[in-house]
């Protein structure tokens, strides 16, 4: 209301002149802008079914800031520029409305929300860039922020992925990168690699079964079992904090995870340095695979050891086929786990990486996706 009030008592002290002299200023502005876009159109050389409006651009762009909303992605990588461009052309709030009611109104959040922290602040920006503009505050806008204003911190939020045919992967995270003695409890961006490449290539994945090594959260899993059609799909892990988290991320997925080890969904776990080769052997796996498991030096023997086990185990006289995604931080424990490799006698092959981005993800980080053989 302060606002607003102040918006009048300034407009009431201008002079005749001055009240002609903006609404002279504002029609060439949007006069301009018109001819801008127009121009913009013709040399793009948009086809007839396109208009000049911008319309399939703002849905991209709140597109945007829906998927990076609920990945929790850093607020920095959100478009706020053009969101900014978007503000001055049209004076109105409603592009910060539909934002809003595709992120924090939306009934994902409702259901599945990110950090209390993290609305916080995405909340702060919305409000900053509208009371940036000239139009009238959004009280939605708001009325959202109070609504969280008194709710407290808790150490697991909820990071959701959109897949392509609409569907949303949410799992249980940590907020903290490392807790109870683990990094399994986050997504890494080997894993949402790994699932990109997952989407394009569903003919690895289906109807086989599938064996996932450090599972984590469950966000690869997920994905494959959501899209790909794996006749069946065994998640595995060691950690027991890990073990109860991927549990109830499957099960919040809709995907049933039974003990019985004939189920099509399990969650196992397996200790890679005690499993013998014919346990392995007993979950039948025709592909295996495992992101972001290359991290430490001290785990690469084990790795490797494992994964020779694996290749060893001919189901039906075939090789399962074996894909490690792995985000290169240390070009040293990479080379490590390479050498590993050579000298157990695997071979490996450099896979190109997917094409269509899905998930929203740093794309500038190293990350390499290799298929293993004998």
């Amino acid at each position: 209301c302060g606002r607003r009030k102040r918006l009048f008592n300034s407009c009431w002290s201008c002079s005749v002149l001055d009240v002609r002299y903006i609404a002279v200023e504002r029609y060439t502005s949007l006069l301009l802008n018109y001819l801008y876009n127009t121009m913009n159109c013709i040399l793009n050389n948009q086809n007839e079914n396109s208009n000049c409006t911008g319309v399939r651009d703002k849905k991209d762009m709140i597109f945007a800031f829906q998927t990076s909303f609920f990945a929790m992605c850093r607020l920095s990588s959100f478009p706020w520029a053009d969101l900014e461009m978007e503000l001055r052309n049209d004076e109105s709030s409603e592009i910060l409305l539909e934002i809003l009611q595709q992120t924090c109104c939306h009934w994902l959040c409702r259901k599945t929300p990110p950090s209390v922290k993290y609305r916080r602040l995405f909340l702060s920006e919305l409000i900053k860039r509208n009371e940036a503009t000239t139009s009238e505050p959004l009280d939605e806008l708001y009325e959202a922020f109070g609504e969280i204003l008194g709710v407290e911190e808790e150490p697991t939020c909820y990071k959701s992925y959109l897949l392509p045919s609409g569907d949303a992967v949410s799992l249980s995270e940590s907020t903290a990168l490392i807790s109870e003695g683990t990094t399994g409890l986050v997504t890494w961006e080997a894993a949402l690699y790994l699932a990109e490449w997952a989407l394009e290539n569903p003919q690895v994945f289906s109807g086989r079964t599938v064996l996932e090594l450090g599972s984590g959260v469950g966000l690869t899993g997920v994905a494959v079992c959501r899209s790909c059609s794996p006749r069946r799909y065994v998640f595995s892990d060691c950690h027991p904090s890990v073990l109860q988290r991927l549990h109830g991320n499957v099960q919040l997925n809709g995907l049933a995870a039974a003990d019985d080890p004939s189920a099509t969904v399990t969650v196992r776990k397996l200790d890679w340095e005690t499993v013998t080769e014919d346990q392995l052997r007993e979950l039948g796996a025709d592909t295996v695979i495992a992101a972001d498991v290359v991290y430490d030096p001290v785990i690469i023997s084990s790795l490797v050891g494992l994964l020779s086990k694996l290749l060893r185990c001919a189901v039906q006289g075939t090789h399962p086929d074996i894909y490690i995604s792995s985000t290169i931080r240390n070009p040293e424990t990479y080379s490590c786990f390479k050498s590993e490799l050579k000298n157990a006698g695997i071979r490996y092959q450099i896979l190109k990486g997917p094409v269509t981005p899905v998930f929203p993800y740093n794309r500038s980080t190293s990350i390499e996706l290799i298929k293993l053989f004998l």
